[in-house]
C-alpha cells in the first residue's frame, strides 16, 4: 500500500508539473556554456569600486544584466552588491542601454534625478561621469559562494556527485556528469535534515520573468525553494531564493546566469498528532551562496507544484520547467 501510494504521488508530482510547464519560447535560445554565450554574456556581470563623493569616498556596485541583441540594464548599489555591504531598501539607481561600438552608454531610469551624469562600459570597466568629470571607476569581480564545492560530512546521504542517478527516480544525466532538471525525486526520504544543492540556470538573455531559467528545490517534495535567472532582480517570493507562495528573500543573493550558485537548507519538519493532525509548523534557514536569505522561517503551509503537506519523511524534488538548469554535488545530513 505504501509503494502504491509513493507512486501515485510521484505521478501526480508529474501531472501537476506538466500542465503548468512553461517551455522557453523558440527565439529564447538557452546556452549552457560560456563559450558559446556570445560577447553579452561576456559583458554582463557585477562591478565593483569607489564613488567620490562631496561626503567623502563611498563603495559602489553594479550589477550589468544582459538583455538580449545587445541591450542591457545595470542596476547601481550604494554600498556595494546586494549581500556583501548593500540591504534591502538600500540606495540603488537603474539605467538601461546598448551596445554600440564596443561601448554601452546606460541611460537613468530617472533622468531628473541624475542630471548631468552618465554611466559607460567599455574595455571592461564601468565608470561613472558626472559634470564632465570621472566619479568612480568600477572593476568587474566574480564571486563565488564559500560552500560552493562543499564535501559532504561523515554519516551525511551523496544524493548526486556526478557519477550516476542511482539516487533518484526519473534521474538523468546532462553534459555527462550533472543532474538535470527532469521531474526528478530522490529514493531515500527524509524528516528534520541538512540539504546542500549547487545550481547552474542558463543564459537566456531575450527570455524574461518565469521563463528565464526556472527550476526549483522542493524539501519534502512540499516547500519550493525557487530556482530562477534572477540577476538583478527585486528578489520576490517567485524569483530566485523565494520560497514559493511564502516569503521573499532577504536579499537577492542570485549570481548571473552560468555561475555556479549554492542553497544551503537547515530543515525542521511539520509535527503531526496521532491522529494527522498538523501541531506545529515546518522552520527552515536558508543560505544563498553563503548568505541567510531566510532565518529560522516558518512555513505555515507546502508549495503548489508536488506533494501536499503531511506526516513522515518525503523526497528532495528538484523541479523541470522547461529550461536546461543543471545540479551538482547534492547531498544531505540527517539530524
Amino acid at each position: 500500500m505504501r509503494r502504491v501510494t509513493a507512486t501515485v504521488l510521484s505521478l501526480l508530482c508529474l501531472v501537476a508539473m506538466a500542465a503548468s510547464l512553461t517551455a522557453a519560447e523558440p527565439e529564447n535560445v538557452a546556452f549552457t556554456q560560456p563559450d558559446d554565450a556570445g560577447a553579452d554574456y561576456e559583458l554582463q556581470g557585477e562591478y565593483v569600486g569607489e564613488l567620490n563623493s562631496n561626503e567623502g569616498k563611498r563603495k559602489i556596485a553594479v550589477q550589468v544584466i544582459a538583455l538580449g541583441d545587445g541591450k542591457f540594464r545595470a542596476v547601481a548599489y550604494l554600498d556595494g552588491l546586494p549581500g556583501d555591504g548593500w540591504s534591502r531598501g538600500g540606495d540603488q539607481h537603474r539605467g538601461e542601454g546598448e551596445l554600440n561600438d564596443g561601448q554601452i552608454q546606460f541611460h537613468p531610469e530617472n533622468p531628473d534625478a541624475s542630471e548631468n551624469t552618465t554611466a559607460i562600459l567599455q574595455n571592461g570597466a564601468f565608470s561613472i561621469r558626472r559634470d564632465g568629470s570621472t566619479v568612480a571607476e568600477l572593476k568587474k569581480v566574480e564571486r563565488k559562494s564559500p560552500t560552493l564545492g562543499a564535501r559532504p560530512p561523515k554519516g551525511s546521504v551523496v544524493l548526486f556527485d556526478g557519477a550516476n542517478t542511482d539516487a533518484w527516480e526519473n534521474g538523468k544525466l546532462v553534459e555527462k556528469n550533472l543532474l538535470g532538471p527532469t521531474n526528478a525525486s530522490s529514493k531515500e526520504k527524509f524528516g528534520d535534515h541538512l540539504l546542500h544543492v549547487e545550481f547552474r540556470t542558463p543564459f537566456m538573455p531575450t527570455a524574461r520573468g518565469q521563463g528565464r531559467g526556472n527550476s526549483g528545490v522542493y524539501v519534502q517534495s512540499r516547500y519550493e525553494c525557487q530556482v530562477l535567472d534572477s540577476f538583478g532582480l527585486e528578489g520576490e517570493e517567485n524569483e530566485c531564493g523565494g520560497i514559493y507562495s511564502i516569503a521573499r528573500p532577504a536579499v537577492n543573493m542570485c549570481f548571473p546566469p552560468l555561475s555556479w550558485q549554492t542553497y544551503d537548507i537547515d530543515f525542521t519538519a511539520a509535527r503531526y498528532d496521532e491522529k494527522g493532525n498538523k501541531t506545529k509548523n515546518a522552520r527552515a534557514t536558508i543560505k544563498h551562496n553563503g548568505v541567510v536569505i531566510h532565518k529560522d522561517i516558518e512555513l505555515p503551509h507546502g508549495t503548489p507544484g508536488c506533494h501536499p503537506e503531511g506526516p513522515g519523511p518525503d523526497s528532495v524534488f528538484l523541479q523541470d520547467h522547461g529550461n536546461p538548469v543543471a545540479f551538482r554535488n547534492i547531498w544531505v545530513v540527517a539530524k
